[in-house]
């Protein structure tokens, strides 16, 4: 009998994000001078923060390669961030050999086609409510908030609280 996702949450160490249609709402900006502008949400930001403070390994694998991004990223704490990257099948194996990590113990969140192959080898494949159907097809789970309006503090969030560490976490910054 297969396992149903909340099962599978306790078995995730390594979150995988996209950001285009995951951490944003896939617009972008376009400002006179031609550079393109993105928006986060900040809930999404606090909890990846809270999770790189929790121990849990946190990687970024876009193709897009917008450096405000990368420092955006960066400020919450994650290492791990490959923009521009051509092949995510190929980032990801890679990633995942350097540290060790299985599959199984992987969620994944992608919004489109790009995102597909990988997340056919992950352990959770998720996805933001506004997800091509072809992405919602192979999800495991399917946030119930659209891309870059907190889908990723939604299934963050959860792991975290199946797992017991989610105000743990909170709390030990009062302690």
């Amino acid at each position: 009998m297969a396992r149903n996702y909340k099962e599978i949450m306790n078995d995730i160490t390594t979150f995988i994000f996209d950001v285009d249609g995951v951490l944003t709402d896939s617009s972008v900006h376009i400002t006179s001078t031609g550079e393109m502008l993105r928006i986060m949400n900040i809930r999404d930001g606090y909890a990846m923060k809270a999770a790189v403070e929790s121990g849990y390994n946190v990687c970024i694998i876009s193709g897009g390669s917008n450096e405000g991004v990368r420092v955006r990223l960066r400020n919450l704490g994650l290492t791990d961030i490959y923009l521009a990257a051509p092949d995510k099948v190929e980032t990801f194996k890679e990633y995942t050999d350097v540290y060790g990590i299985q599959p199984e113990q992987v969620l994944y969140m992608g919004d489109d086609i790009p995102d597909y192959h990988v997340m056919q080898l992950v352990g959770l494949p998720t996805c933001p409510q506004d997800a091509s159907p072809e992405i919602k097809e192979i999800s495991a789970y399917i946030s119930h908030k659209n891309g870059g309006t907190g889908c990723v503090r939604d299934v963050i969030e959860q792991v975290m609280k199946v797992q017991g560490k989610w105000m743990e976490h909170f709390n030990a910054q009062y302690d």
